[in-house]
């Protein structure tokens, strides 16, 4: 495989993806291969550490990131999970130029397709249509984001590893316990008890 065909076969996923919200034609096909830069992150390897300007936006080809934060007592609070066919950046920090409060990295060895700040308004230059994909993208995201801000105040423990089941599902077996924990805003143990609890009910 020459180098043209392992940079199509990465970029490939992203075109697909792109192509379910709005079909692309030949010239904005070479335009995302051109502006989007693969990376692989090792597990563990930071994407954005909190402090630094968030650069790019990340498309996940495979792997698994997290999200996540760090709180004055060392407790890790992870707000996202992003696997194959997901997109994850810190989007404040990316859109307004300031330094992140958030970190991202890799759950386990990841590919990712990146776009700069600068290309992706470079993108939106030359190719309008993806500043209606990117809108779409964010509104998604924010949704997303509220369900989750609702769902923390208003729903059990049980009913919150439930939902984290049925967005998850694709990541449950993948994920360590102590952050899906995590994620939930509760302990290890009492995870355990859930999952216990669960298993004797099917």
């Amino acid at each position: 495989m020459n180098k043209d065909d392992i940079i199509n076969s990465q970029i490939e996923p992203l075109l697909d993806y792109f192509q379910k919200v709005i079909r692309l034609n030949n010239d904005e096909k070479q335009l995302v291969t051109e502006l989007f830069k693969p990376r692989l992150y090792r597990k563990r390897q930071y994407v954005l550490q909190e402090g630094d300007i968030c650069n790019q936006f990340n498309f996940i080809v495979r792997g698994c990131l997290r999200m996540y934060k760090v709180d004055d007592k060392g407790n890790t609070h992870i707000l996202q999970f992003a696997a194959e066919n997901w997109w994850l950046g810190n989007i404040g920090s990316f859109h307004e130029r300031k330094p992140s409060e958030l970190n991202i990295d890799a759950i386990e060895d990841t590919m990712v397709l990146q776009i700069s700040h600068d290309n992706l308004t470079l993108l939106y230059t030359n190719a309008p249509k993806f500043d209606r994909i990117f809108r779409v993208l964010i509104e998604n995201s924010f949704v997303s984001l509220q369900k989750r801000l609702l769902q923390n105040i208003s729903s059990t423990a049980e009913e919150r590893y439930h939902s984290f089941l049925d967005s998850y599902s694709h990541l449950s077996n993948r994920l360590p316990q102590t952050q899906i924990a995590s994620f939930l805003g509760i302990t290890p143990e009492f995870l355990s008890r859930l999952r216990n609890r669960q298993s004797k009910k099917s």
